[in-house]
């Protein structure tokens, strides 16, 4: 059977009973690690263990325990236990859910319990704690010959594999999700309705041709005008993402009294979208442009007015926000007018208690905190975002996505990374399945701006559907994200496109 050796994967009451009390007929030996990724010093570790003794045990640390390096583990436990279990020299392999394990020592008073060499310094705390273990029932210690060192943290950090499809399929085993359920989702999104509230942005690229870079008698670049391209973005790609996937939306923003503005409005009723624009005469539509010269980014001029809207302006969005009753509220804040710190607990205040609530405060050149919207079923930041809202530079990213969770009181955390992916916490706590990760699904980046608006989009629409199905939320919005940062520019993304990424997948499986 292919699946054959996952019968060597046993809980710790299971492995109790399988091999008995001491003393023992067949010796039992036990051996504990990470095994992020299992290296060539790993084998010959196991390898002189299991001469040592007739079964072999691997327990491993569980992932919330793994904080010694940043977006660690790289493998996720259940991958790791199969790599391990699928090795013949392994009999049995556990998922150790403490810290460090001598509470499993004492609990299956294995016969010997091996270390690597490098390991063997008695100030070591670890192995001071590990030592009393197997000395209070007169077991021993042993340590395997390591003539040569291996890290898994080096191996990973200067050429990590691609294991994102890996990961993903032991993610949707262990939560029992078929690529069928994922598809049927996207299907069911049609007519949702989403009413969606923020700041409209312009994004311009202005393509150049290069004349001189400098060289001249005078220190400038200098670049020709070819052509210029506008995309719709901030919280208006949102809208436009969500009425792609086939949601009915609504879409309440500010816009300045010019032609940009004009444009946005068509733009966005072109597309069916219910559109709320408040025009503000005193303010521009904040347009964001960049210089674009042979595929190099060389200049970014904004053009933004990023005063407070007028108590009318707030009004008018507080009613409108009371008396539409649609499946998800999404407050897209990117600081350019709508949300403050005096703004966000009014527009809050006016949400009927029906509907799903999430939030995204994107800070890359203002000052927003996303912990002022506490209590959402969803928020999205990014670890740029996480780390300026708990003023903490320094915290590996799990522990500091569980402190934001907790702070911000919400349902569910998806917490982006960029070229990472993402890092999802569903209950406020360090136990094994409160969180889960997904590498990046992008075959080909082009251009990353815009990806969390359609990470936003399709997560929120999969949670509407079902508020527990975090994952599928995850997945799929992950798969959306990675179709944005194909193509250059804000483009909406399609839900025939999200299923074909799924089927390339499923197929590669």
């Amino acid at each position: 059977m292919t699946n054959d050796y996952k019968r060597k994967i046993k809980t710790i009451e299971e492995l109790k009973e399988i091999i008995g009390g001491r003393p023992r007929v067949r010796k039992v030996i036990m051996c504990h690690g990470t095994f992020d990724l299992v290296h060539p010093g790993h084998i010959r570790h196991l390898m002189y263990a299991k001469n040592k003794a007739d079964i072999l045990i691997v327990s491993l640390t569980g992932d919330a325990f793994i904080t010694k390096a940043d977006y660690r583990p790289f493998v996720p436990s259940e991958l790791r236990a199969m790599n391990l279990a699928a090795l013949e020299v392994v009999d049995y392999v556990i998922t150790d859910e403490s810290p460090t394990p001598e509470e499993n020592i004492i609990t299956l008073q294995p016969d010997y319990f091996a270390k690597g060499y490098e390991y063997s310094d008695d100030n070591n705390v670890l192995n001071q704690i590990e030592r009393a273990a197997i000395e209070s029932y007169n077991g021993e210690m042993i340590y395997t010959p390591g003539d040569v060192v291996y890290s898994s943290s080096n191996i990973i950090n200067k050429n990590p594999p691609n294991l994102s499809v890996e990961k993903l399929h032991v993610l949707m085993e262990s939560n029992s999700i078929s690529f069928d359920d994922l598809k049927y989702c996207i299907k069911d999104f049609t007519d949702l309705r989403v009413h969606v509230l923020g700041d409209t942005i312009v994004d311009t690229y202005i393509y150049c041709n290069l004349i001189s870079s400098g060289m001249s008698k005078n220190p400038n670049i200098s670049v020709a005008h070819e052509h210029e391209e506008n995309f719709i973005g901030g919280a208006a790609i949102v809208a436009k993402h969500l009425k792609a996937a086939g949601a009915d939306v609504k879409f309440s923003t500010v816009t300045g009294d010019d032609d940009l503005g004009s444009w946005v409005t068509g733009e966005i009723c072109g597309n069916g979208i219910g559109f709320q624009c408040s025009i503000d005469r005193d303010r521009v539509t904040t347009q964001k442009q960049v210089y674009i010269t042979n595929g190099y980014r060389l200049l970014k001029v904004d053009k933004v007015d990023n005063r407070p809207i007028s108590q009318r302006i707030i009004d008018r969005f507080s009613e409108s926000l009371s008396w539409t009753k649609p499946d998800a509220y999404i407050f897209s804040d990117f600081r350019h007018g709508i949300f403050n710190r005096d703004t966000i607990p009014k527009l809050i205040d006016c949400l009927p208690e029906h509907g799903l609530r999430v939030a995204d405060s994107q800070v890359a050149s203002r000052w927003g905190n996303i912990l002022e919207f506490k209590g959402f079923d969803l928020i999205t930041p990014n670890e740029r975002e996480a780390r300026f809202a708990l003023a903490d530079q320094d915290s590996v990213i799990r522990p500091l996505a569980l402190e934001l969770f907790k702070q911000a009181q919400c349902k569910t955390l998806i917490l982006k990374l960029g070229s990472k992916g993402t890092l999802t916490y569903r209950y406020p706590n360090d136990a094994s399945g409160s969180f889960f990760s997904l590498d990046t699904f992008a075959d080909n980046v082009v251009d990353s701006i815009g990806a969390g608006d359609a990470l936003l989009a399709y997560s929120t629409l999969a949670l509407t559907l079902s508020p527990s199905a975090q994952v599928i939320a995850s997945i799929l919005g992950s798969m959306a994200a990675a179709i944005a940062c194909e193509t250059e520019g804000n483009n909406p993304v399609k839900p025939e496109d999200v299923i074909k990424k799924l089927e390339r997948i499923e197929q590669s499986l």
